[in-house]
């Protein structure tokens, strides 16, 4: 049984996209809302310092994971190590990261624009100008960030020590 106050981490993941969306225009306007979303397959420090970034810029930070399917087809078969919704647990714990969701589209441009965010955020690999997201959040008067890049600090690197190459 929960502690009084305690919160659910699984709370904090929509799986119903419409629902988030509903639960985020309860408070438009009156906070900042981020986005960033990425595969996150194995949680590592660079992950942790871009998400506390990001969650800086802003009031909310909305975290979108790629499905299992589409970080196979970004990564190749191997991958992911771990399953999206094992993913979406450990991400919504981060006290940093407010509410989690997935896509399995090529890109998560329909969902940044059934989301509206205020804020939308890459790590530091990506220019701002190439932002999937971009131009529809600059249309509404938002920003678009990309912040500090880790490097040496990727899930690549961490499974390529493990398999000793």
């Amino acid at each position: 049984m929960a502690k009084p106050g305690a919160f659910s981490v699984k709370a904090k993941i929509f799986t119903d996209r419409q629902k988030l969306s509903e639960t985020l225009s309860a408070v438009r306007g009156s906070r900042r809302i981020v986005f960033t979303n990425g595969c996150f397959d194995l949680l590592h420090v660079g992950h942790v310092r871009y998400l506390q970034e990001a969650r800086e810029q802003g009031d909310i930070l909305v975290v979108a994971l790629n499905t299992d399917k589409s970080v196979q087809v970004l990564k190749g078969p191997s991958r992911p190590v771990q399953h999206e919704m094992d993913r979406a647990e450990i991400m919504a714990s981060l006290s940093c990261v407010d509410y989690v969701t997935l896509f399995g589209e090529e890109t998560p441009l329909k969902l940044i624009e059934l989301l509206e965010p205020d804020v939308l955020v890459k790590g530091g690999d990506w220019a701002p100008d190439k932002i999937v997201g971009s131009s529809f959040v600059l249309s509404r008067g938002g920003e678009v960030k990309s912040l500090a890049f880790q490097p040496g600090r990727s899930t690549s690197s961490i499974i390529e020590k493990i398999l000793g190459k």
